[in-house]
This record gives structure tokens, sequence and C-alpha cells, in this order.
């Protein structure tokens, strides 16, 4: 991918900081292709390499952060069984993991919504600041899908990420706060300045200080199993993806024929409770949601 390609996707503003890269897909939600995902790859990489930059704010266009990976493709491009669904799968992984293991503090600045595979993201980040109303989720098993990378248990617990993993509820940003899952709520008007600052005071601590810290945090997580689970995730992830079920079927027929919004919408009448309803959220009614 051309330079000029990237920036079609993804933005970058350099700051006294640092940098802040913008996932620059508003049309869609900022659904993670897989071009949006090779930029950010790239982005981190070369933040890394910058002396300049000190902290990295990761954040979205438009009126969401991330409403997760674009079902666009997936629905486009028949991938198949579990070798192929791994080896896609693995691509995304990986581009979470680069951000988690970056030396550099990466701060997730998020409104709007921050679900699957871009709430995942948001997980990656250091900390997280979240506008008031932000909707999080990991709602893939509504979908026939698994979490990609698995880091809520690691941050907020297993009881509560079984909560939200197996029922695919959402939660607001009040209550992703208080489950540990999130560092702070703001009100809208107030998250741009509040996240600069905190960028500000995290940028005084020198480099050689900032990354071990950060290692030796990685490596407690290390030290309880996550990269282990995070190569199961994607061996059983693979597996239920391509998992033959007629539900499964059913979603295929729908995409040769009717197309993907249909297929969203037959999968809607199934959890009719789905992201809470509010009058803002994303549904196969609405365009603009082609993520999972």
């Amino acid at each position: 991918m051309s330079e000029d390609q990237a920036r079609t996707v993804l933005r970058r503003e350099a700051t006294p900081w640092g940098v802040r890269l913008i996932l620059d897909r508003p049309a869609k939600l900022n659904a993670l292709s897989n071009e949006l995902v090779e930029a950010l790859v790239k982005a981190i990489d070369a933040a890394e390499a910058d002396p300049a930059v000190r902290v990295i704010v990761l954040e979205g266009a438009g009126r969401a952060f991330s409403a997760g990976y674009d079902l666009t493709e997936e629905a486009e491009g028949g991938i198949g069984g579990p070798v192929e669904w791994r080896a896609l799968l693995a691509v995304d992984v990986a581009a979470t993991l680069r951000i988690l293991d970056c030396p550099k503090p990466i701060i997730a600045q998020i409104h709007g919504y921050a679900l699957a595979g871009g709430l995942e993201l948001a997980m990656a980040c250091d900390l997280i600041v979240a506008a008031e109303g932000t909707k999080l989720g990991e709602p893939e098993i509504r979908y026939g899908s698994a979490p990609v990378t698995l880091l809520m248990p690691y941050l907020i617990g297993q009881k509560k990420t079984r909560e939200l993993l197996l029922t695919g509820d959402t939660i607001d940003a009040v209550e992703a706060e208080r489950i540990g899952l999130i560092n702070r709520v703001v009100p809208p008007e107030r998250l741009a300045a509040e996240v600069d600052a905190l960028a500000d005071r995290l940028a005084r601590t020198p480099p050689e200080v900032m990354g071990p810290t950060k290692r030796m945090l990685n490596r407690a997580m290390d030290a309880a199993g996550f990269r282990l689970a995070v190569e199961a995730g994607l061996d059983l992830g693979a597996i239920v993806n391509a998992a033959d079920t007629p539900e499964q079927r059913e979603w295929d027929t729908i995409v040769r024929r009717d197309g993907l919004k249909a297929a969203l919408a037959w999968r809607d009448r199934r959890y009719p409770e789905r992201l809470g309803r509010d009058p803002g959220a994303p549904s196969s009614n609405d365009p603009d949601r082609p993520a999972n």
C-alpha cells in the first residue's frame, strides 16, 4: 500500500508531545478494513522510530472510534475453512499486539462506539479515555463469530468478561469505568483536552524509563498466560468462524442473494435488544453499519 493510499484511511497529526493517529473512515464508522489495519501498523512503526514522538494517541474521525472489523470484506471474500480464517485473524491479532508491544505510551481517545475489533484496539492501548455516552462491547457471538484478541479477561477478570462475551451485550462508558475497562469518562466537549493533558504528563517521563516499565507490565500479563491464550484464541476463533451451522448457511445464502445489509437485518431480528437499541446505535438499518 502506498503512502497516498494510507492517508485515505488514516490521518496523522503532529503534536507537541507526539502524534495523533486518526482512523479516517467516518462514513463506515471507522470499520477496520485490511487497508486501515495495514496503515495503522505502519504508522505505529513510524511513531516508534521517531525520537520526537513521546506519546501516541489513537482516535476515530466522525461519530465513532470504531465499530469493529469490516464485514463487507469478509462477506465478499468467501474466506473458507479454519486454515484460511486463522491466517486472516492472525493479521488482525498482530496489529493489536503491535499496539500493546509499542514501547511508547498509547492513549485511546474513544467516543460514539468502540465495538468488537475496535474495542480490542482500544484495550491494547495503555490508557483509555472515553466521552460520556460511548458504547463499548464485543458483540461477535451474536454474529456467529468470536473475539479476535482475548484481552478483556486480563483487564477486568473472568466473570464480567464472560457476561459480556457470552451475551454480546454492550455497556456505556460509565459502567466501563466502574468495572475497570477504561480509565476515565469525560464530557464530549472536554475529551480532546483531557487526552492532551494526559499525553503531556506521560511525555515528561524519559523513554528509557517508560519503555521498560511497559515491558514489565506486559510480562506480567504473559506470566498469566496471555500470549498462550491469544494463540489458543486464534485456533478456536478460526474454527468458530468457519463453522458450518444452519445459521451460518442461512447468513451465507442471504449475503449471496440479497447482500450484506439484508443479512445484518436478519441477524438483528434474532437479538431485538442488541446494543441497547439506543436511538443512535448502529443497526442493519443504518447504512453506516458495516462492522463486526
